[in-house]
């Protein structure tokens, strides 16, 4: 399901820019030093570096005596320390100084609708940590874009981080007021939020062909290595996933129910193309050999994969028992069979199936049922350490902090809670902002939350997978993404006006604003394109969530992310215990 676009769909802005951006200035930076270079990169860097500015353009020289030594790090203090370190080791003489460069880079485009920070360690830095030091980096990534492509009229946002992000932004925009004056809007509306607003997304399986994808390989940077068992040869392939690649654009958005049929089509009109040759006379078969071939070969090597990658993903979800895990989560969702679920979550434990699966159930489970009952925290916390070992008790510190994994306080009602938090977010003279990360424990009120707004689809009979009738398609139709929901009803509105008791129960009042300018600049077809900003990370599912509902509502939806996540990369920034 490629959602193929409406005539009247708003084109995307041209984002390959930003990619130049960061090369110039990189090559820029490198030649300031004249001579040869040892080049060392944190390995973080890696791959967003490769998307770069690739080995033609960087011969990297990793070992050998040189005049100079650079580190391409991430702009952290252990980091900046660790190198000072390292050049210590290597007996660097007394003349030798050490001076530090930046290198702005903040945005990577992975897709022709998605960008992203590359910044996986936002998530924990700010919502265990409170960590404020990527929020100005976001900031400048907002400003750089708006300079690039022209004003946002249209602002909304959710989460404490999106309103200080979006109110830092708006100061550098006033600082440098001159850069965006008289600038038409190419993109008509923004929205930032925060990945704490919705966690339940975040945990569920994916069920799309991308989400898929990412959850069984691991993609990275927008590639993805897809080893032996897919490629059927002995070497891995390191594949780049997006938009140019034909067959994975058709079948990426779909539900993985439908994504054997699809491939099993494309094979044979795959064939019947290669087929034509047997009629043609000589002039015909050079036509096809110049024009067309090439371009078969190539179509079908990538056929191959995708669905060589099928066929793995199959074999590691029947081993899994992948459907009686996907019928514990649906029954999660929509609050039923609380007990099964719970004995199910046992089960996974006391077989030892995964640590962090079995840390996203719990989750799951906590977050959809308001904290877990004490007797269930503390039966549950006990087997999972007895069965992985002691050395996970303080991951649990670290999910009751982040308020994923929490146990219901005797008395502690809905009214006492909201008066902690009102009480911890307005103490800003007291100096409490990180106390509200790590002092309270949060109640998600899901249960509320999704009958306000619709998120279990009522349905007569069973939900026509092949041909979806709303953005529950990513979860088999058992739930709507509560962020994709969100962001389609303040859009319908264009404000938050009548989502007042939504907000107030996602602990946001405080922080769900808009911010509307005049529309006078805005051309129609800008106004239908909107930028979505996900502080956090997001997943692919609401990625194909969003394209979905752009097609059905004429709009064209561009992500912005800290970083792609999946349940499994939000338990191991949570985790103590590194694999």
């Amino acid at each position: 399901m490629a959602f193929p676009h409406r005539p009247d769909a708003p084109e995307l802005p041209d984002f390959s820019m930003l990619k130049r951006l960061a090369r110039d200035q990189l090559i820029y930076l490198l030649e300031q030093l004249p001579g040869k270079k040892d080049l060392f990169i944190e390995a973080d860097l890696m791959s967003p570096l490769d998307r770069i500015a690739n080995v033609s353009i960087l011969k990297i020289v990793l070992l050998g005596q040189t005049p100079h030594q650079e580190y391409a790090i991430h702009c952290h203090f252990m980091h900046v320390r660790w190198c000072l370190r390292k050049r210590e080791s290597m007996e660097v003489r007394g003349d030798e100084y050490v001076s530090c460069d930046e290198w702005a880079f903040s945005l990577l485009p992975l897709d022709v609708d998605l960008l992203s920070m590359e910044l996986p360690e936002f998530f924990r830095d700010y919502f265990l940590e409170g960590d404020q030091r990527w929020i100005n980096t976001v900031a400048q990534a907002l400003h750089l874009l708006s300079t690039l492509y022209g004003p946002f009229p249209n602002c909304y946002g959710i989460g404490r981080c999106a309103k200080m992000a979006y109110e830092l932004w708006r100061n550098l925009e006033e600082e440098e007021d001159g850069e965006t004056k008289g600038r038409r809007p190419e993109i008509g509306h923004i929205f930032l939020l925060d990945r704490d607003v919705d966690f339940v997304t975040a945990l569920c399986s994916q069920v799309v062909y991308e989400g898929l994808v990412d959850d069984t390989f691991r993609i990275k940077c927008g590639s993805v290595d897809f080893g032996p068992e897919v490629t059927s040869c002995d070497k891995s392939l390191k594949v780049l996933l997006n938009a140019e690649d034909k067959v994975f654009n058709e079948i990426r958005n779909e539900h993985f129910s439908n994504v054997f049929g699809f491939l099993s089509q494309k094979a044979r009109n795959l064939q019947a193309q290669y087929d034509r040759r047997r009629g043609m006379d000589i002039k015909q078969m050079k036509n096809f050999v110049s024009q067309e071939l090439k371009g078969l070969k190539q179509e079908h090597r990538l056929l191959s994969l995708h669905i060589g990658a099928c066929e793995s993903i199959m074999k590691k979800k029947t081993k899994q028992d992948f459907q009686e895990l996907i019928k514990t989560e649906h029954a999660l969702l929509e609050g039923f069979n609380i007990r099964e679920s719970t004995s199910y979550i046992e089960e996974h434990i006391d077989r030892q199936v995964s640590p962090i699966e079995s840390l996203r159930l719990m989750c799951l489970l906590s977050i959809t049922e308001n904290g877990l009952i004490p007797k269930d925290y503390r039966s549950l916390k006990t087997q999972y350490l007895q069965s992985y070992g002691p050395e996970h008790l303080l991951t649990f510190s670290n999910l009751r902090r982040a308020g994923l994994l929490t146990e219901q306080a005797p008395g502690d009602t809905l009214t006492a809670v909201e008066s902690k938090v009102s009480k911890l977010v307005t103490d800003k003279a007291a100096g409490k902002i990180t106390d509200a990360f790590s002092s309270l424990a949060k109640r998600s009120n899901f249960r509320a939350i999704s009958k306000k707004l619709n998120l279990i689809p009522r349905v007569d009979g069973e939900y026509d997978l092949k041909v979806p009738r709303d953005m529950a398609y990513v979860f088999s139709g058992a739930y709507v993404p509560l962020s994709c929901r969100i962001i389609e009803q303040v859009l319908e509105r264009r404000s938050w006006q009548g989502l007042d008791e939504v907000v107030r129960l996602l602990n946001c009042s405080d922080f769900a604003f808009t911010d509307m300018t005049k529309e006078d600049k805005a051309s129609s077809e800008s106004l239908r394109l909107i930028l979505v900003v996900f502080l956090g990370g997001c997943t692919f599912s609401e990625i194909s969530a969003l394209r979905f509902l752009g097609r059905e509502k004429g709009y064209r939806f561009i992500f912005l992310t800290t970083a792609v996540t999946n349940s499994a990369r939000l338990m191991e920034a949570m985790s103590e215990v590194k694999a």
